[in-house]
């Protein structure tokens, strides 16, 4: 039997068939097969009635992907009280058109946004095998103290006109509210700490003393983000950013999560706890993936549902 490098070549052949059907399957098959996560957190005041809120996250958006555009449109036959949109909304410059018609009918609800790196920025090609292997922590290569050089810039004033437009509250560094029923909700937002463009000494001081409930939003939950919130006393945080480890090992789970998050929380719902005090920690696996990286395993696109119900 003939060898290469000591393996014999049906050996070497079989291996390479297994690995190129589980990229076609990772491509082909779970990159596009949508899921709706459903939980439940208890989070609310007593009194308050449940409260159902949508969070969609690193959508990714590429000209002509039709059936994730049909996907996050029905979305809204779940009629959620508000809608939470946890950035990475592009992956071409061209797709704004085609998010905003993918988005459309969610935008008819109360909503706010963060933004991620990728509304900013264009993705470029890079070896996928770098995404496993690369420490998250000081490698993005962007930073917000300094102009971005050499990278393609996206239309993301659109983006945040059309939202802005249609009502949704912009968080990126900055406090919101929405009026629901009466209620009175509170959001404290930062920007994607990432590209490290989050400045928490803009919304450091706690919850809105007079909101009858107050939430944490950010892109990416790196801990000092969630050390941050925490501490000052928010009961939910809401991320995305780690598409839920993208390339998963069945039974095992996630290799990475792209930031200083521990793999055990890279999608779900957890909790996080500093000085003293402990938040519920959402994060949501995303439904997209980068353009240049377009493959999911054992860990399928999402949106989720929240339920917020009274505290125990």
């Amino acid at each position: 039997m003939r060898k290469r490098y000591g393996i014999p070549l049906k050996v070497t052949a079989g291996i390479t068939a297994v690995g190129a059907a589980g990229i076609a399957y990772a491509a082909a098959f779970e990159a596009r097969s949508f899921r709706l996560r459903r939980l439940t957190v208890p989070v609310l005041p007593r009194g308050m009635r449940p409260l159902r809120v949508l969070q969609v996250s690193d959508v990714h958006m590429v000209r002509g992907q039709h059936k994730k555009r049909a996907w996050l449109q029905s979305l809204a036959g779940l009629r959620p009280d508000f809608v939470v949109n946890t950035g990475d909304n592009l992956s071409d410059p061209e797709g704004v058109p085609e998010l905003l018609d993918a988005l459309g009918p969610l935008m008819g609800f109360p909503g706010v946004y963060v933004f991620g790196s990728n509304d900013y920025y264009g993705g470029k090609f890079r070896n996928p095998a770098r995404y496993l292997i690369e420490k998250a922590q000081g490698k993005h290569g962007l930073n917000g103290n300094a102009p971005a050089v050499g990278v393609v810039h996206n239309p993301w004033q659109d983006l945040r006109d059309a939202f802005d437009a249609a009502g949704w509250v912009g968080l990126n560094n900055t406090r919101g509210h929405l009026k629901l029923d009466g209620y009175d909700l509170a959001f404290t937002g930062l920007d994607d700490p990432h590209i490290k463009r989050d400045r928490y000494e803009k919304v450091a001081g706690g919850p809105a003393p007079d909101a009858d409930l107050s939430l944490a939003v950010v892109h990416a939950p790196y801990l000092r983000t969630l050390d941050a919130f925490t501490s000052d006393g928010y009961p939910l945080i809401l991320a995305g950013h780690t598409h839920g480890g993208q390339l998963c090992i069945p039974f095992y789970g996630a290799l990475v999560t792209n930031c200083d998050l521990d793999t055990d929380r890279v999608k779900g719902l957890s909790t996080h706890d500093s000085a003293g005090r402990t938040s519920y920690l959402h994060v949501s696996a995303g439904c997209g993936t980068s353009r240049y990286t377009p493959v999911r395993f054992a860990c399928p696109p999402e949106a989720t549902l929240l339920t917020l119900v009274g505290r125990d």
